[in-house]
């Protein structure tokens, strides 16, 4: 046999093997669910925009049966145990979850893995082994702030903290960043902290009544949804604007580009995009499709700084977050790239 014939026969033998061979599944009739604590805020709702168009699409081509979002009333670690349990009673192959707690949902998160349900959890990550993570380093997106500040600021001065949602992951690894940084930056000072829920009428109310305890504040560190508020609160109570560290919100890089054109203000802007949602679906719907996949996977955060904050801002829909959304050839990218 000549060595061409030797090939076709062992492409020919390869091909009839595969089929059978093949680690992977039709996910066509798996269903994922999305389960999200907490809606309050503009990068939720972008968050819940960008996997309502991504799981249609993907629903209307039959790569899942379905792509259904559940969000809980109040952001209760025990009202999204229960919605998770609901979820595994409805039969779902994959639950994507957003959590309002790294430990207190691993409970029902090991039920749905006894389940034989895949669980992908991301932004808000669960701790329970048999789960997925995905996640931006929050600790270093924190740190950034201030390696930010350090080299706008060198002289240092007094900072303003505002922070999230208190008792969620996200927020203590943020502040934990922040505080890093600071320690490594000692010309800084954290002077008053404040919780702003990740929206910028809570961090408004929360600045504006601080202030007027405060010593001058040289810059303001955040977590995101809060540098607007911030802002506003600072003009009413008639104080210097400092330097405010945005978090990649509409309203917050609108204010930005007013103020950089009346007088060159300058300022960055981070925070992770809320398309990480689309990410962590197709992660699952690749775990169905019987894909080796690592447990723990890292996207990077999307940082915004003066010379591209046009561009960024006309790309982000008015009352939105600046984002990035991912396709499945994404998912497969970020898989590959964490062997």
């Amino acid at each position: 046999m000549t060595i061409k014939k030797m090939l076709v026969a062992s492409a020919a033998i390869a091909s009839a093997i595969l089929p059978m061979t093949a680690a992977h599944a039709d996910t066509a009739a798996k269903k994922i669910a999305l389960s999200n604590n907490y809606a309050g805020n503009s990068w939720r709702q972008a968050m819940l925009t960008s996997w309502d168009k991504i799981t249609k699409d993907a629903v209307s081509k039959g790569a899942v049966a379905a792509a259904d979002p559940f969000t809980t009333a109040e952001n209760q670690a025990t009202e999204q145990a229960a919605q998770i349990q609901n979820l595994i009673l409805q039969g779902y192959d994959a639950i994507v979850i957003n959590a309002a707690s790294p430990t207190a949902l691993n409970g029902a998160v090991k039920e749905a893995c006894n389940a034989g349900i895949i669980v992908v959890s991301f932004d808000g990550i669960v701790t329970e082994p048999c789960a997925w993570r995905i996640a931006v380093d929050f600790k270093a997106m924190g740190a950034s702030q201030v390696d930010y500040l350090a080299t706008k600021l060198p002289k240092g001065g007094n900072l303003l903290e505002i922070r999230g949602l208190a008792g969620v992951s996200v927020d203590d690894e943020i502040h934990a960043g922040i505080a890093e940084g600071v320690k490594k930056n000692p010309q800084f000072k954290i002077v008053g902290s404040v919780n702003g829920d990740w929206a910028q009428d809570v961090a408004q109310r929360a600045v504006a009544g601080v202030l007027p305890s405060l010593p001058d504040v040289a810059a303001v560190v955040t977590q995101g949804g809060d540098g607007y508020g911030a802002a506003q609160a600072f003009a009413a109570a008639k104080r210097p604007t400092p330097t405010i560290v945005m978090g990649n919100r509409e309203d917050e890089l609108q204010w930005w580009k007013q103020q950089k054109d009346a007088g060159g203000y300058e300022t960055m802007s981070v925070s992770i995009a809320p398309g990480v949602s689309t990410l962590a679906f197709w992660v699952a719907q690749q775990i169905l499709d019987g894909k080796d996949v690592k447990k723990d996977l890292t996207v990077p955060f999307l940082r915004i700084d003066q010379a591209n904050l046009e561009e960024n801002l006309k790309n982000t829909q008015k009352g939105g977050v600046a984002n990035v959304e991912y396709s499945q050839a994404d998912a497969q990218k970020v898989i590959a790239s964490a062997k």
